[in-house]
């Protein structure tokens, strides 16, 4: 193939300088989807707490499945910023070694504060 017809080529398949960029309209998309998403994928204060309940079962077994229901029921359950607060102040005072006590239950919110 000669030089001139290579060059038409490139001309209508698009070959040339611009192989290889991505136009302008397509990533302001691209961004703007990645910075949705990104969003999106944050984890709410009770998902965090419970999957940090997740981490007390017994085997690696029960701990997958504790997660996927986790994850299946955060979709069913309507969260407010009460709960959010609530769930946020008990990821840190929530622990295994004491989750099977009645202070422990409390502190993991399972049970309800004694008065």
């Amino acid at each position: 193939m000669d030089g001139s017809r290579f060059r038409a080529l490139e001309k209508r398949v698009g070959f040339g300088r611009d192989c290889g960029r991505v136009p302008g309209f397509v990533m302001k998309r691209f961004v703007l989807a990645a910075a949705v998403f990104g969003l999106v994928g944050c984890k709410s204060q009770c998902r965090v707490l419970s999957e940090k309940l997740c981490d007390c079962a017994i085997n690696s077994l029960d701990k997958d499945a504790c997660i996927r229901r986790a994850a299946t029921n955060e979709g069913q359950v309507v969260i407010t910023a009460a709960d959010e607060a609530t769930c946020a102040a008990l990821v840190n005072q929530c622990d295994c070694r004491i989750v099977d006590t009645t202070v422990g239950k409390e502190r993991c919110g399972l049970a309800r504060t004694s008065p």
